[in-house]
């Protein structure tokens, strides 16, 4: 008799099913990290350009939300004296955490700007 018997079949299949949720589960998980690295890319950049504003630099202000163009996204910054050696008290450390996500993912930059700046 030619053919496969039904045993064959059946392992054959647990086979295939084993390496196509495989290949579906790591899809999955790097569509996800795709997500999360444009999100990151995005927070990234709008911290940059608040950062190189030239009105931002001079008005520091607490806290805001890069609304009405990416609204999921919001900003705070916090600023503390920089000490490093030969050059204490006249840095300040200036530090803008993006949220985005409600609040539940954040990425910071630091900058450090001479106190005339400010």
């Amino acid at each position: 008799m030619k053919g496969f018997t039904l045993l064959e079949v059946m392992i054959a299949l647990a086979i295939m099913a084993g390496v196509i949720m495989t290949v579906i589960n790591s899809f999955n998980y790097h569509l996800s990290v795709v997500s999360r690295d444009r999100e990151e890319t995005i927070a990234m950049l709008l911290a940059r350009a608040k950062l190189e504003d030239p009105a931002f630099v001079k008005s520091i202000a607490g806290k805001g939300t890069f609304a009405p163009d990416w609204p999921g996204f919001t900003w705070k910054t916090e600023i503390q004296p920089a000490d490093f050696p030969g050059v204490t008290g006249q840095l300040n450390q200036l530090t803008m955490t993006v949220s985005w996500d409600d609040e539940r993912r954040n990425l910071s930059l630091v900058q450090y700007v001479a106190k005339a700046q400010q």
